[in-house]
C-alpha cells in the first residue's frame, strides 16, 4: 500500500512514522512534508488549503490511501472532493468537519443529539457577548471561546466579569483571532481534570484508538499563556475500561450515528476533548483529527496493521474487536522557541539531534525545521517532540528528559513536569 500523508508538523511526522512501521504500506509520501519525515519518504509540495491540488498529487503519486494531519485541509473540502472522484481518504466531510472548525455548530450538535456537554450561548454580536457574562447565568469563571479556527488559542477562561468583558471585546472589537473571533460561545466552566480520547470511524461505527492527557499552558503548573500543547503522555491512567466504554457509547457512537442521520458521514479520526466532571464525563471540544502532540504519544502505543486499520475507515468497512489496551507508556515533550506562544524565533541552529534518537525508547518527531546551508534550522514556534516509552509513567518519562538534555538550540524552552501528573496517579 502506498500512502499519502498530508501536512508538515510533528503531528503527520508521526503518522509517517507509525504507517512506515507497518509491513503492508510500501512507501510513505509527505505533503509538504519537513526535514523529520523526509527520512520515511519522498517530500513534495502542495497546497494544503487547495483540495484540487492535493487531489491532483494523490492522482500523480497513484497512491491507495490519504491521510489528512491539519484540520485546515478538511475545512477545506478536502474529503469532500476525494470522495467525489472515488479516492479513498481518512477525513470527514466538510460539513463533518464543522464540529472542529466551528465552536457554534459543535455545541448545537450536542445540543440536538443529547450528548454531553457544558451549558453555553452563541453570541453572533457584541450586545449579546456582554449580556451572556452580565448577570449569574453561568457564573464565574466563565468560558469565553472565539466559534473559528484559532490554532488553538481561541478560548480564554474569564475569572472576573471584567475578564470576560475584556476576552469578548479582544475577540470581537480588536479581531485578537481574526474573522475566527467574529462569533463566540459563552459557556459554563467545568471542573474536573482534562483527558483525550481519540476513535477512528469509518461512516457507520467506531473503534477506539488510545487516550492521552495534553499540557496546553507554556510554564510547569500548568501557568503561562495556552499553546498548541507543550507535551503530553499516554495512556491516560484517569480513564479505565468502563469510563472508556461510557465515552464510546454516549459521546462517539452518538456522533457518528447523528453525522450519518444527517447525511454527512464520518470516516476518520475523532479527538474528544473531555472533561471528567463529578457529574460524568463532558465534552469540551471536538477535534476532526489527529491531535499535537497527543498523535506522537498515542501511536507509537498501537500495535497491529495500522495501514490496513486506515484504510478499513477510509472505505466504510472497519471491523473486528477494539484494538488491545497499551502495554507501555509513552511521554512526549514539546522543545519550542523563544518567543512562544506570543511570537516565534526561527534560524536556530538544531545540535544534539542524533545523539537524542539514538537513545533507548527515544522518538524525535519534527515540527518546526528546515535544512538551511546543510544544517537543520528551528522554523516556527514548536520545533520538536521528544517522546520517550518505558513500562513505566516514571521510565518514560525519565528517558524523554534524558534525551532532551542532549539537544540544544538558542532560547529553547521546554516544560519539565510533562507526564509528573500521570505518576502522581499511578501513586495514588
Amino acid at each position: 500500500m502506498k500512502v499519502l500523508v498530508l501536512g508538515s508538523g510533528a503531528r503527520e511526522h508521526a503518522l509517517a512514522w507509525r504507517l512506515r512501521q507497518d509491513p503492508g504500506v510500501t512507501a510513505v509520501v509527505c505533503a509538504p512534508g519537513n526535514p523529520g519525515m523526509a527520512a520515511l519518504g519522498r517530500c513534495v509540495p502542495v497546497d494544503i488549503a487547495n483540495p484540487a491540488a492535493m487531489l491532483s498529487l494523490a492522482e500523480q503519486e497513484g497512491v491507495d490511501l490519504t491521510v489528512v494531519g491539519p484540520e485546515a485541509a478538511l475545512d477545506a473540502g478536502a474529503a469532500d472532493v476525494f470522495h467525489a472522484h472515488g479516492r479513498p481518504i481518512v477525513g470527514p466531510p466538510k460539513r463533518a468537519a464543522q464540529l472542529e472548525a466551528s465552536k457554534a455548530f459543535a455545541k448545537q450538535f450536542m445540543d440536538r443529539h443529547g450528548i454531553p456537554t457544558a451549558r453555553f450561548v452563541v453570541c453572533d454580536d457584541l450586545p449579546s457577548a456582554l449580556s451572556a457574562v452580565a448577570g449569574d447565568r453561568f457564573g464565574f469563571p466563565v468560558v469565553v471561546k472565539a466559534d473559528g479556527l484559532a490554532a488553538g488559542k481561541g478560548v480564554v477562561i474569564a475569572g472576573t466579569r471584567a475578564d470576560a468583558e475584556q476576552a469578548i471585546r479582544a475577540a470581537m472589537e480588536e479581531r485578537q483571532f481574526g474573522e475566527a473571533g467574529r462569533r463566540l460561545v459563552i459557556e459554563e466552566c467545568l471542573t474536573g481534570p482534562e483527558v483525550s480520547f481519540f476513535a477512528l470511524a469509518d461512516g457507520r461505527r467506531a473503534i477506539a484508538l488510545g487516550t492521552a492527557q495534553d499540557h496546553k499552558r507554556i510554564f510547569d503548573g500548568d501557568r503561562g499563556p495556552n499553546t498548541g500543547g507543550m507535551g503530553a503522555f499516554a495512556p491516560s491512567p484517569l480513564l479505565d475500561a468502563r469510563l472508556s466504554a461510557q465515552v464510546m457509547s454516549d459521546i462517539v457512537q452518538k456522533v457518528i450515528a447523528a453525522m450519518a442521520r444527517e447525511e454527512s458521514p464520518y470516516h476518520g479520526f475523532l479527538y474528544v476533548s473531555l472533561m471528567l466532571t463529578p457529574a460524568g464525563p463532558r465534552v469540551i471540544e471536538f477535534n476532526v483529527r489527529f491531535g499535537d502532540p497527543e498523535a506522537q504519544v498515542v501511536l507509537p502505543l498501537l500495535d497491529g496493521s495500522f495501514g490496513s486499520l486506515l484504510l478499513a475507515a477510509a472505505q466504510g468497512a472497519l471491523t473486528g474487536s477494539e484494538l488491545a489496551a497499551p502495554s507501555r507508556c509513552a511521554v512526549g515533550v514539546v522543545m519550542a522557541s523563544a518567543g512562544y506562544p506570543a511570537s516565534a524565533d526561527s534560524g536556530r541552529v538544531i545540535d544534539g539531534l542524533e545523539a537524542a534518537a539514538a537513545q533507548e525508547g527515544i522518538l524525535v518527531f519534527h515540527a518546526g525545521t528546515r535544512r538551511q546551508n546543510g544544517q537543520l534550522v528551528t522554523t516556527g514556534g514548536r520545533v520538536l517532540t521528544v517522546v520517550g516509552q518505558g513500562p513505566t509513567f516514571e521510565r518514560a518519562m525519565d528517558r524523554a528528559y534524558a534525551a532532551v538534555r542532549l539537544i540544544r538550540f538558542e532560547g529553547m524552552q521546554y516544560r519539565r513536569d510533562i507526564g509528573a501528573k500521570a505518576i502522581h496517579v499511578d501513586a495514588n
